[in-house]
């Protein structure tokens, strides 16, 4: 993972302390509260509040013109579609509407495009499907407010259309009966950061015409699911859904749910938010990547038990699939990274591939994202030579700006400042690749640091069960309202042991006498830099487990480094580096003399257990020498021979005789660019 400036929230103590004697809470909730911008009495009390006031579904504009439309479809026995979406939100939007208005004894089907052959949402084939059907009314879930086209021709064809969305509007509105987002100027609404399937439940609240709690225990699963899966803010009427709906999933209530709990290994114990997010949600997402959508929502509105099981095991395996083909496309991109280590050397990683799967190819990008802390863009190149693109970002690049201004050379492109998709020929992803990094290098002469929030500085005498329990109150965690991080600073590594065949580790940490284990998943003890005996800082995350009837603590380390790293430094040494490879002037030093080398390369040999990046290796060395220096010294020894780096990390090689780096290509380059004797 890609180093990252970590950033300690600070807080009022004083308010801190004031609004834990106001509402009677522990002081470390408090100062957590505070730290999160929640630092009035009001605001803390609607945070922490079980009940949640929620607003009339006729605060939105056109609701009362969607309600005598779908009013006069039941009461004509006319023929009412859900045109849905392939995500999360989206089936659980359809699931949602769909039961309601059955429930109401309307005539209603539904469709959802498949995201292969269809493409996120309405288009006219579809359209055309749902016509022979005759089919009187639409009703969009989670799309539409972008369809301009579609809408005017679903009026050429005699039928009307009910819009609900909760994506940006642009400066009109499609022709439709009524359009339903929480976006627009006209509603007399305050929070608008709604997901598809909130927007969908305020539209069943209106046609119901009933109390909003008689909806929610029918329907809150549904919308917790869909508003956890779309990761929308969990404040406000959202986190009163997400309360509501973990009450009713965790009661097994909806007959395709408790099938999918069972097939996801967690039907004892209670989910939370992040249970949700990690385990029900990339399973329903799952069916819409690798097949159709249609199995994920035929579950959730299953109401045969052994049919919900077979449904609930369909989808468990599209998600071992996707795992699958997910795992082989990182291992083809790890190759060519290996083949051409440039790709990872500009400021937009941009990786193209035969037949990589479009279903999960913006997954992959986010694993590089994550990987190298800069954008990327994976591309799925088809027999035809046609291909599909999905983007990710980090904080303070704009993604989409930059596709933006590349779209001379692609056939479509869309999406948000840190996510986005694209269409291009496979004869310009080069061109495409320079263009893209020409726009970086113009726009963003230094790139976003990438930072990790940590919520406090934790002693390891108040590592126990109690406060796991206490944070309890400020579930569920979600976007807007994570899980929170701790820094546990200056600790002793005592050991470290592999688990689960090696894949993760288990640390032994100490400080002043009190001892404690921490796991780090995904990271091998070869990969892991650090040595018995260094002295660390891990940000962690806190949970309970259960084991023969005793609750234990576990600890998770997100993140890892020495103590004391100096990120200013670091962070203008790795600009100054990124800078010189694009041609730039230095600022700083880059030329690893002799004695530099030699002193990196014993480093390199007497850690050969550890598979070092160059990152690692620059911490390791405590900062010694500038981060070009150091990079520049390891690009030396694998053109000479003295190490090899297989998925950017760096191994020794055992060779006889001496090597003369003088020889090498970047050492001669970097002598003549810098003018070295």
């Amino acid at each position: 993972m890609a180093h990252r400036r970590w950033i300690v929230a600070d807080a009022d103590k004083e308010k801190a302390s004031l609004l834990s004697e106001k509402l009677n809470i522990d002081p470390f909730i408090a100062f957590l509260l505070v730290s999160r911008g929640i630092d009035d009495e009001l605001s803390a009390s609607d945070f922490l509040s079980s009940s949640y006031a929620f607003t009339s579904p006729y605060s939105f504009a056109d609701m009362d013109k969607a309600v005598s439309r779908i009013n006069e479809a039941i009461d004509c026995s006319q023929n009412i579609c859900i045109y849905g979406d392939y995500d999360c939100d989206g089936v659980t939007s359809t699931a949602l509407l769909y039961t309601f208005l059955e429930s109401m004894g309307a005539s209603v089907s539904y469709f959802i495009p498949n995201r292969l052959s269809d493409g996120y949402g309405m288009n006219k084939s579809a359209i055309d499907i749902i016509k022979k059907r005759n089919t009187d009314l639409i009703i969009t879930v989670d799309n539409g407010i972008s369809a301009f086209e579609e809408a005017d021709y679903i009026n050429q064809l005699g039928m009307d259309l009910i819009i609900t969305d909760h994506h940006q509007i642009g400066e009109s509105l499609p022709n439709a009966v009524a359009v339903i987002n929480p976006h627009r100027e006209d509603n007399a609404i305050r929070f608008r950061d709604f997901a598809g399937v909130g927007v969908a439940f305020k539209l069943a609240c209106a046609v119901y015409d009933g109390d909003v709690d008689d909806m929610l225990e029918q329907y809150a699963d549904l919308v917790a699911i869909g508003t956890i899966g779309d990761i929308v803010p969990l404040k406000s009427e959202n986190r009163g859904f997400v309360k509501a709906g973990l009450k009713l999933i965790n009661s097994d209530s909806r007959i395709g749910l408790s099938a999918l709990r069972q097939v996801s290994g967690n039907s004892d114990e209670d989910l939370t938010a992040v249970d949700i997010a990690f385990q029900i949600c990339p399973r329903i997402n799952a069916a819409g990547r690798m097949d159709t959508a249609y199995k994920a929502l035929e579950l959730l509105i299953c109401d045969d038990y052994e049919d919900a099981q077979f449904k609930a095991e369909q989808l468990n395996l599209e998600n071992n699939h996707r795992h699958e083909v997910e795992s082989n496309i990182a291992d083809d991109i790890r190759e060519k990274i290996a083949l051409n280590p440039s790709l990872i050397q500009q400021r937009v990683i941009v990786i193209a591939g035969n037949n990589y799967h479009h279903g999960v190819i913006g997954i992959a990008a986010s694993h590089i994202v994550s990987q190298y802390g800069k954008p990327a863009i994976i591309i799925g190149i088809d027999d035809d030579g046609e291909c599909v693109g999905s983007a990710r970002s980090v904080d303070g690049f704009n993604i989409f700006d930059a596709i933006s201004s590349c779209s001379s050379m692609l056939t479509h492109f869309g999406g948000h400042p840190l996510a986005a998709g694209l269409g291009i020929r496979a004869n310009d992803i080069d061109a495409f690749r320079d263009r893209i990094n020409q726009y970086a290098n113009n726009y963003y002469p230094v790139m976003p640091n990438q930072t990790l929030g940590i919520d406090c500085k934790l002693s390891p005498f108040y590592l126990n069960t109690d406060l796991v329990d206490n944070l309890n109150v400020l579930e569920p965690f979600g976007a807007d309202n994570p899980q929170p991080v701790f820094g546990l600073f200056n600790v002793k590594l005592m050991n470290i042991t592999p688990m689960g065949d090696g894949k993760h580790i288990r640390l032994d940490v100490q400080k002043k006498g009190q001892s404690f284990k921490a796991v780090k998943f995904q990271t091998t003890p070869q990969e892991f830099p650090y040595n018995i005996g260094d002295d660390i800082d891990l940000a962690v995350k806190l949970s309970k487990n259960y084991f023969k009837g005793k609750y234990y603590l576990s600890i998770r380390v997100i993140d890892v480094r020495y103590n004391g790293v100096d990120d200013d430094k670091y962070f203008a040494e790795r600009d100054n580096y990124e800078a010189f490879l694009l041609g730039n002037e230095p600022k700083g030093e880059l030329y690893p003399t002799r004695d530099i080398c030699a002193a990196v390369y014993r480093h390199i040999r007497s850690n050969s257990q550890k598979n070092f990046t160059a990152e690692d290796l620059y911490f390791s060395l405590k900062q010694k020498y500038t981060f070009g220096q150091v990079s520049f010294a390891a690009e030396a020894f694998l053109q000479s021979g003295l190490v090899n780096i297989n998925q950017g990390r760096i191994a020794v090689n055992e060779i006889q005789g001496k090597t003369d780096l003088n020889n090498t290509k970047i050492i001669t380059t970097l002598k003549g660019r810098l003018k070295v004797e």
